[in-house]
């Protein structure tokens, strides 16, 4: 199977969302908890895939709209752990322990939990405390120790902006190539950076080597302010035109940039566009007086304030620059309330201009305000349904340059619509790496596939028996295409790959697997385990060693570990590990509550894999618990129409809550037209949201349907669990083609 890179931000996956997303437990000041964060975050013990779908919802009110609980789990809000203390928690009681490594291994399944784990979680306890004294005590105690890192890490980051880079340098190479070397170096860089302490940054700036966003752009600021403005420019593919929420340092990377000798005024005018349209009075100024026209502050709060007024006066005043980049701003700020009431304004100005013998808008000034409309446009596709013009205004807007963003929303939107012209033309706005993705191969071949010419279907026919290789959403789909079919037999079936005793020894020699298992068999913090095992994970990847990530997968497995063992098996480049990588626990429940409920029991797995990770435990921010990830509203909701008492504890457990997830799907699927795509949205982003997106007119075909869903983490989700269920039918022995499984989406009316 073509796998998944290993996540950017690998320290911290454990505790990161999606994603593309909020980041890190990691900040400056542990004193905001180390155990409180680390343990109740290590409570779920997910993927970075499936943490990031349960800890968003939708909303997260209690009420029950048009018979269905309350509207998903999807919302973009950050995860927030609650306060955690340890039932057994004394402040005073606990003593450094003793931290010989012990590296016996327990029936060739994991590490046997040893007295470095136990100092381990009372070291924690002690950084909760902010105890530096007791931190000290514990550095000495467990030297030499498979944990020994921890309690100095703790202990420096209770404070780190107080740390010198030579000590941090020093922490590097006293435990070198481990994840918690990797992050305090990181975190230091970022605390540094946002205290303008820029030569800090750069005296460890090597020494970081899998950067976040935010880590890369705390680097780039320590170069743009020492004087290397060609290493600071490594990062502006990333947030020069970047429009979205991105880390603060990020936003002051591209504040500093205005002034890099590296950046040319086209480049500022790129921005400058995209800051009109968005509203950011300081970029604005600073870009503007870059380019020689100067915006005054006092206009664009004028504007602000009333924009009416300005488009009143607008045509009666003479062109100018100036006035371009006013009109664009406020442009932006109607739009921003009412696309609709700016789209009137813009088709009335150009109206009134083209009867002008001197044109007050210039061509440029009428193809950006036609990208605010399109931006803002898919921006309200939640609230209002989606529109054709969307497409036809980014087709107005063509000439002008695109950002990933836009150009990704003119796709959506042309995909949404058929305008298969418009796909091509939004995909080739792409950059090269990104047209190559499977994603935008796939729609490029669906575009060729339409095409009168007969030299493009043959192109995209290629194109898709290059897509089937792999056996991803995108593959899968390409798959139906040229007429193939998956074969889970083909890939090892239900068949545990077999792994040589030296592997497995391997496994026990590695002292990042070895941190992981000890950790997971004390029943210590999930998040460190979880951090450590990627660690691990991404270290052997670097190394080409499937055979290593395979041998701890299956011993992970062995163990019931198996959030961890998916995760590392997605991060091989191995075939033959659908065990792994698709395992199917609790199989004669999910099989017998499946089938009670007429829904698909590969479609159960489909969504039990992507919500949990068969994690038992596990249990989202707005509620959502158990294997099914069922939400408290839900769950009652489900008791009620079971003549069953409520019961939150039952809710949770492994075979009420797969019943109750089960029955869910079975009471969505029929409330949705019985369509599987639809219900897998609904189940996510609640039935309401799945029925918003449906087409008004006319059916759709289901791939389009899924890849303009509104939301990104649904959208993502359903392809997911549609790869799935696909997969898991065929581990089940009743293999069915994605595109048969997807069907169509009727019209909602």
């Amino acid at each position: 199977m073509t796998k998944p890179q290993v996540a950017q931000s690998i320290k911290d996956e454990a505790a990161n969302h999606q994603n593309n997303t909020p980041n890190h437990l990691k900040r400056t000041m542990l004193r905001t908890s180390v155990l409180s964060v680390a343990t109740a975050m290590g409570a779920l013990a997910m993927s970075q895939v499936a943490y990031a779908e349960l800890t968003w919802g939708n909303n997260t009110s209690s009420s029950v709209n048009n018979g269905y609980p309350q509207e998903g789990k999807y919302q973009p809000e950050p995860y927030q752990p609650q306060n955690y203390q340890p039932d057994n928690y004394q402040p005073d009681s606990y003593q450094p322990q003793s931290s010989q490594p012990n590296n016996s291994y327990q029936s060739n399944t994991g590490y046997q939990a040893d007295s470095g784990a136990s100092s381990f979680t009372a070291a924690a306890i002690a950084a909760e405390r902010g105890d530096v004294n007791a931190l000290y005590n514990y550095e000495q105690a467990m030297s030499g120790g498979l944990f020994a890192m921890y309690p100095t890490y703790w202990r420096m980051n209770l404070d780190l902006n107080s740390q010198s880079p030579a000590a941090v340098s020093q922490f590097v190479r006293q435990y070198p190539d481990t994840v918690m070397a990797e992050k305090l170096v990181a975190d230091f860089a970022e605390t540094k950076a946002g205290s303008n302490d820029y030569a800090a940054v750069r005296q460890v700036a090597n020494l970081i080597t899998n950067a976040d966003d935010s880590e890369k752009c705390a680097v780039a600021l320590g170069f743009n302010n020492g004087g290397d403005t060609m290493r600071a420019m490594a990062a502006k593919s990333d947030v020069w035109l970047n429009t979205k929420k991105q880390p603060a340092l990020c936003d002051q990377l591209a504040l500093e940039m205005n002034n890099n000798a590296l950046i040319s005024n086209q480049d500022r005018v790129s921005r400058l566009k995209r800051m009109l349209r968005k509203g950011r009075t300081g970029d604005i100024m600073a870009l503007s007086s870059r380019l020689g026209t100067p915006v005054p502050y006092s206009s664009l709060s004028d504007i602000q304030l009333n924009p009416s007024a300005f488009f009143s006066r607008f045509a009666r005043e003479p062109a100018s620059q100036m006035n371009q980049y006013l009109y664009l701003y406020a442009m932006g700020r109607v739009a921003e309330k009412s696309y609709r009431e700016a789209a009137l304004q813009l088709d009335f100005d150009i109206k009134q201009d083209n009867q002008r013998s001197a044109k007050l808008l210039t061509d440029d000034t009428r193809r950006a305000a036609y990208r605010t409309l399109g931006v803002q446009r898919m921006n309200h596709n939640t609230d209002d349904g989606f529109n054709v013009e969307a497409v036809d205004w980014f087709r107005n807007s063509l000439d002008n340059d695109f950002s990933f963003e836009e150009a990704e929303y003119y796709a959506m939107a042309a995909i949404r619509f058929s305008r298969w012209d418009d796909v091509v033309e939004a995909i080739s706005k792409m950059d090269a790496e990104t047209q190559k993705t499977n994603q935008w191969q796939y729609w490029l071949a669906r575009a060729y596939e339409q095409s009168s010419d007969a030299n493009k279907r043959n192109t995209a026919k290629k194109m898709y028996q290059n897509l089937a290789k792999s056996n991803e959403y995108y593959g899968l789909m390409a798959k139906d295409k040229v007429g193939q079919r998956f074969d889970a037999s083909r890939l090892g079936g239900s068949n545990l790959p077999n792994v040589s005793s030296a592997d497995r020894a391997r496994v026990m020699q590695n002292p990042h697997f070895a941190r992981a298992f000890a950790l997971y068999n004390a029943d210590a913090s999930r998040a460190y385990a979880n951090r450590e095992w990627n660690w691990a994970v991404k270290k052997a990847r670097d190394n080409r060693d499937d055979n290593l990530i395979i041998a701890a997968a299956r011993q992970a497995y062995d163990i019931d570990w198996l959030d961890r063992a998916i995760y590392a098996v997605d991060n091989t480049d191995r075939v033959d590990s659908l065990a792994l990588s698709h395992p199917m626990p609790h199989q004669s429940a999910v099989v017998r509550h499946s089938q009670s409920a007429g829904i698909d029991p590969a479609w159960a797995y489909g969504i039990m894999r992507q919500e949990s990770r068969f994690v038992t435990s596990a249990r989202s921010n707005v509620g959502a618990s158990g294997l099914m990830q069922v939400m408290p509203d839900t769950a009652k909701y489900i008791a009620r129409n079971l003549g069953e008492t409520y019961s939150a504890s039952r809710a949770n457990s492994g075979d009420t809550n797969i019943r109750y997830g089960t029955w869910y799907m079975g009471d969505i699927f029929g409330k949705l037209n019985s369509q599987p795509v639809l219900a897998t949205a609904g189940y996510n982003a609640g039935p309401n949201n799945a029925k918003r997106w449906q087409p008004t007119y006319g059916s759709l075909a289901a791939d389009q349907y899924v890849e303009s869903i509104a939301f990104p983490e649904t959208r993502n989700y359903v392809k997911h669990v549609m790869e799935n269920a696909t997969i898991y039918s065929s581990l089940l022995g009743r293999g069915q083609p994605i595109s048969q499984r997807m069907g169509t989406i009727p019209a909602a009316f």
